[in-house]
């Protein structure tokens, strides 16, 4: 059964905006909604978190057998961290890397 899925994108190499748009639609730019099946979300954000280089990329699906009823995947070096909480998917925020000038 096909589930709506949404993928957002930051600074993500052009070949991934464009697997993603063969796909998805694209409303916003780096923003992609569509209705596919588990499969081909799993394969398309194998893809996207594969080549995500030095951008960020989450995913956010349903999925009913979990609390919240949604799954978070994210991929790249982002503040925003997926944490679980015995079950729950929270954002824990790193704290900026302050470096004092030598």
């Amino acid at each position: 059964m096909a589930n709506l899925v949404v993928i957002s994108t930051t600074a993500v190499p052009e070949h991934v905006r464009g697997a993603l748009t063969r796909w998805m639609v694209e409303p916003t730019p780096g923003f992609y909604v569509g209705t596919l099946s588990a499969r081909v979300r799993d394969e398309l954000w194998e893809a996207v978190s594969g080549s995500v280089g030095e951008g960020a990329a989450s995913c956010v699906y349903p999925h009913v057998e979990r609390e919240q009823r949604f799954v978070i995947r994210t991929a790249g070096t982002r503040r925003r961290r997926v944490v679980d909480f015995d079950g729950l998917q929270l954002i824990q925020f790193e704290a900026e890397n302050e470096q004092e000038p030598k």
